[in-house]
């Protein structure tokens, strides 16, 4: 075999076995310092991100420390890095004066990513049910995407779990709760709102949910003029009104007004009504004060009289 001919053998199998070594080390992750300018938030990110006293704790830990975990980003086709796991991270970063973050890098799919995003972010011990209801939405969309059925199989029947069986399992819940959560989704926002205050239940908003836009506003006319939230009872009385296509504000307002068992015991004076007699600034504390001198007064004064009255009779 003439030489030249041997050293163009060997040269090729040197550029084979140096590209399988880039190739395996391209595949390794590693993690890259990255500018916080260039970490985008994920698009339509259910998750708040709070200036709350658990950030405050993460923002001392990350001048302390810096951040120890590092976030997981995947490129973006305009510029920079589309954040799939950290935000909190990412924020406490900004907050403590930070230039860049530690950060790996993947190239994902959209619905992989999502998938990522809303796994690693359940895993917080504290998440409103707006958050839930968008996440668990999120990650079914997904996985529907992917081909309406997960990969993983019953080992008794051998039948593909269905997509929100996939995500009750993942998450630990019912299919139904999952169902329920999702349900949420529907919900105007102020309602949205009031679920996460506690203002209005778990079980009422997912009833209301069942409501359009239109009756839904009608139904938070109808909640602030009666000065109640719905009993489970009432939101699914609301709901068959809607079904039944009998819904109005009247209707409404007084399903609402109604007292509930666990008022009966209870006197209720209508917010419109105290205001008549207070100044505009003054707080449902305040009034409660005032109001509570003068029945004592009043009663004091009925005392007074009944021993005057008793007095004269001798």
């Amino acid at each position: 075999m003439p030489k030249n001919s041997l050293n163009v053998s060997l040269k090729g199998a040197d550029d084979i076995f140096s590209t399988e070594e880039s190739r395996q080390e391209q595949q390794r992750e590693q993690v890259q310092q990255i500018p916080i300018g260039e970490l985008f938030p994920f698009k339509n990110h259910p998750f708040k991100v709070l200036d709350d006293e658990s950030m405050q704790r993460t923002v001392e830990s990350v001048e302390q420390y810096g951040v120890l975990s590092p976030l997981i980003a995947r490129p973006r086709p305009e510029g920079g890095y589309e954040i799939i796991s950290g935000h909190r991270r990412k924020h406490a970063a900004e907050l403590a004066n930070l230039d860049t973050v530690p950060v790996i890098v993947r190239n994902m799919e959209d619905d992989a990513a999502t998938i990522l995003m809303v796994d690693s972010n359940l895993q917080r011990e504290h998440i409103l049910p707006s958050e839930r209801a968008f996440a668990y939405k999120m990650k079914l969309d997904a996985i529907k995407n992917q081909g309406a059925r997960s990969d993983l199989t019953s080992s008794q029947v051998g039948t593909k779990l269905r997509a929100d069986e996939k995500v009750a399992k993942d998450s630990g819940e019912s299919r139904n709760q999952v169902q329920r959560f999702v349900r949420l989704t529907n919900l105007v926002p102020e309602l949205l709102d009031m679920v996460d205050e506690k203002k209005i239940s778990f079980n009422p908003a997912v009833e209301l949910s069942y409501l359009d836009e239109k009756q839904q506003q009608d139904f938070l006319e109808a909640m602030d003029a009666s000065q109640n939230a719905p009993s489970l009872s009432q939101a699914i009385r609301i709901k068959k009104l809607a079904q039944q296509g009998e819904f109005d504000y009247d209707a409404v307002y007084n399903i609402m007004n109604e007292e509930k068992k666990s008022e009966l015991d209870t006197v209720t004076i209508k917010n419109e009504t105290l205001r008549k007699y207070f100044p505009r600034n003054y707080t449902p504390r305040q009034m409660e004060s005032i109001i509570i001198k003068l029945l004592d007064q009043w009663q004091l004064k009925k005392q007074q009289a009944k021993q005057k009255k008793q007095e004269e009779a001798r």
